[in-house]
């Protein structure tokens, strides 16, 4: 791992670096958007740049976000960073579980399951171990549970982003919580 790398697994943890995310996802958003999902969280962390449908509004919103793997599985967390109301694309995947994540450019169909019990508990430190700052959120977050949510693929990788497309009308440029 790079010193940015570990410099801002550290910075995870403070409240600025939270309050900064409203300015942070949308920008992130845009470089995914550019690189044509190749390059989200400007590859400091393992990230993946997850489309759901907007559950008031029915059109495609995307969001990057850390993820680890597990099996054939994306694993992905609903910390909002620690913030107290659930993230937006959390409850869109509840009212509706098919998504489409983007990783290295490469766009696959899933099926998000949230994760409970002792299943979520073991998903819940492989996520830890990856951001630590998701200790700091749980605290943050007051009495809401981070939803875990286990990303299990739904057919085969779809490829590249559309060729002859900018992935324009599949990604909504809104803040971090982008309300759906």
């Amino acid at each position: 791992m790079s010193a940015l790398g570990r410099a801002v697994r550290r910075l995870g943890h403070t409240r600025w670096f939270a309050a900064c995310t409203p300015l942070l996802v949308p920008a992130d958003r845009l470089v995914a958007r550019l690189t044509r999902g190749r390059v989200v969280a400007l590859g400091l962390v393992p990230s993946l740049l997850i489309t759901t449908t907007g559950r008031r509004s029915g059109r495609p919103r995307s969001t990057p976000l850390l993820y680890v793997p597990d099996g054939d599985a994306l694993i992905v967390a609903g910390s909002n960073w620690g913030r107290p109301e659930q993230p937006a694309w959390a409850l869109n995947l509840l009212a509706d579980p098919t998504a489409t994540v983007t990783v290295d450019g490469t766009r696959t169909p899933v099926r998000a399951r949230m994760a409970e019990g002792a299943e979520r508990d073991r998903l819940w430190a492989l996520l830890v171990a990856e951001w630590p700052a998701y200790r700091t959120y749980v605290h943050r977050a007051g009495v809401r549970e981070i939803r875990v949510f286990r990303l299990e693929p739904a057919g085969p990788p779809a490829g590249e982003w559309p060729p002859g497309t900018t992935g324009d009308n599949d990604l909504d440029i809104r803040g971090a919580n982008g309300a759906g």
